[in-house]
Order: structure tokens, then C-alpha cells, then sequence
């Protein structure tokens, strides 16, 4: 039986939470949780991050029984849904000139038959979290992450970089995103966690594993106040997975 603890929070110096997440209700026959972090001026990242929840969620509910369950079809079925929603969003972006760069940031774990299927655009991240290992399985789609990876700075350095917001892909931004997608197998005990950067830009990810392994269902609450006591200087939304 699995089951999810989520907690978003406006942080200490934003007035509004342009994140959004979904989670299955009880009644709910598809494990599928989302994520997103908006961006835009006033109220156009609010509006971004639950557009392009909201239509992923929608799509990948009305499409899934018309495919095969197979891994390939399901990863394309992910992708089909982001991609769709990038459409959306960047449609609706076009209608007013004040949400005009709206964008965000999503995040998508669909658990079926011991698989995670995962779909990612941003910064926002998914860690796995195991007994004795834990390991962030996407990659931040940042201006800092690419220059770690170009080796011009550590990832030390990385962590405190001035443009470390500064993000080279995010969904609804151009008429076209394309998202990662990659399978994983779900073992026994494992945790997935689901966050947006306004936790791992204040809390090291060594601490948020402790909490995790430690406070299964009460890790959101707890990192959720371990990143306002930092300075809380983002939104905060945490969803574990269990």
C-alpha cells in the first residue's frame, strides 16, 4: 500500500505560493504525483505551475487505458502529457500580457507495477531514498548545474552560486519543452521524495535524507520548517512517497 505526505508553504519573504502539487486521492486508481514550481510576475507562476499540473494529471488519467502498460508506451504516455501541457501553458501565457514568460518547473512520479515512471523539467528534484544509499535521480535543468558539468566549478561551489535559480530549461517558456523521462524500479522500503528548490537551496541534502529515513510521514512538516528557520527565502513544497 503506498501512501504520500505532502506539505507546501509560502516560505517567510514571498506574499504568494506559486508552487502546486497533486497527490491520489482515496478514490484514485493511478499512483500519480506532481509537482511544480511557477515562475512569472504577478499571480503568472501561480498560475503556470497548477495549469500545467492540472492538464498533465488530466491527460495521463484519460489516455492511460487507452495504451499498452508497457514501459515504453507508458514512459511516452508521460512524456505526450508534459508535453501537452507545455503547449497549454505557453497558449495561455499568450492571452494576457501580464502572465507574458510564465513559466514552471514539473515534476512527475507514476508508480505502476513496481516501476517509477518519472517526467522532469527545472529545478525541482526527486531523490531516492533507500537504507543505504539515497540519490537525486534528476538532473537540474540550470545554468550552475551546467557548469558543473562543463567542470568550471565544483559542486561545492555550486551550492552557493549566485545564478543558481537561473534555469536553462523550464515548461510553458517556448512553444516547445522536452522533458526527461526515465523508468526505475520500485523495491521494498524505498522512499521517493519530491521537492522544489525553495527546500534544497536551504537545507543540505544530508540533512533532508536523515529526515526522510528518519520521519517517514512527518519529513514534510519537519523540512518544511528546517527551510522557513534557514530564511525561507522560497516557496517550500515536500511530498514523500512510501
Amino acid at each position: 500500500m503506498i501512501k504520500a505526505y505532502a506539505k507546501s508553504d509560502v516560505g517567510k519573504v514571498r506574499e504568494m505560493n506559486q508552487d502546486y502539487y497533486s497527490i491520489p486521492s482515496s478514490e484514485s486508481d493511478l499512483q500519480l504525483y506532481i509537482l511544480a514550481d511557477g515562475m512569472g510576475g504577478y499571480n503568472g507562476g501561480e498560475i503556470a505551475s497548477r495549469l500545467a499540473a492540472e492538464t498533465t494529471k488530466n491527460y495521463i488519467q484519460n489516455n492511460f487505458k487507452k495504451i499498452e502498460h508497457d514501459k515504453e508506451a507508458i514512459l511516452k504516455l508521460v512524456k505526450d502529457a508534459m508535453e501537452y501541457a507545455n503547449m497549454v501553458v505557453y497558449e495561455e501565457s499568450k492571452k494576457d500580457e501580464n502572465l507574458q514568460g510564465m513559466g514552471t518547473t514539473l515534476d512527475v512520479c507514476f508508480i505502476y507495477n513496481s516501476k517509477i515512471y518519472i517526467g522532469h523539467v527545472g529545478d525541482s528534484r526527486i531523490y531516492l531514498i533507500k537504507k543505504d544509499i539515497a540519490r537525486k535521480i534528476t538532473k537540474d535543468h540550470s545554468y550552475v548545474q551546467q557548469l558543473v558539468e562543463d567542470k568550471k566549478i565544483t559542486r561545492e561551489e555550486a551550492e552557493h552560486h549566485p545564478k543558481k535559480n537561473m534555469l536553462l530549461k523550464a515548461l510553458g517558456c517556448t512553444s516547445y519543452v522536452e522533458p526527461d523521462i526515465r523508468a526505475r524500479n520500485l523495491e521494498k522500503d524505498d522512499i521517493l521524495l519530491m521537492c522544489s528548490d525553495g527546500l534544497t537551496n536551504m537545507v543540505e541534502e544530508s540533512k533532508i535524507y536523515e529526515v526522510v529515513r528518519e520521519n517517514k510521514e512527518k519529513a514534510p512538516e519537519i523540512l518544511v520548517n528546517l527551510a522557513n528557520n534557514a530564511g525561507g527565502y522560497d516557496n517550500i513544497t515536500v511530498i514523500t512517497i512510501i
